[in-house]
């Protein structure tokens, strides 16, 4: 994982089922809501193409996404929400999840957008904190 990439990706320690139960077990301890799981691997397949499991979580925390929609100045930043994970399989045998770096955005966001975005970040990384294997250090 690039710490300045606008997409992060990391690597689960668990399998790809595994992965998602834990991720809809820690996002509802921290009150995150899911409106959606769209199975990626079953649309396509539905189409005539084959990809290994996939699938889109889409999450919500009513708390800040009601930040957002409450004032009109901001509203446009609804082209973000709810924030997803991505969680799939690669050819390596391993499962992964994906996310847009929120953190890194919020830098570049001022007043209720920022400050919303930035919680909504870290929380989205302390839900998968404990499913995620930690990059190793650079070699220096």
């Amino acid at each position: 994982m690039e710490v300045n990439s606008i997409i992060l990706e990391s690597k689960s320690r668990f399998g790809f089922n595994e992965t998602l139960e834990k991720i809809r077990e820690l996002a509802a301890m921290r009150e995150w809501k899911i409106l959606a799981e769209h199975d990626m691997q079953k649309t396509l397949k539905n189409n005539g193409i084959e990809v290994q499991e996939a699938v889109v979580i889409e999450l919500c925390k009513p708390e800040y996404a009601g930040a957002l929609m409450q004032e009109d100045p901001v509203k446009f930043v609804s082209a973000l929400l709810p924030c997803r994970f991505g969680v799939y399989c690669k050819a390596d045998g391993n499962s992964y999840l994906s996310r847009l770096n929120t953190g890194m955005l919020s830098m570049f966001m001022a007043g209720t957008i920022g400050s919303v975005m930035g919680k909504a970040g870290s929380e989205m990384e302390l839900i998968i904190k404990e499913l995620i294997e930690a990059d190793p250090l650079p070699d220096f």
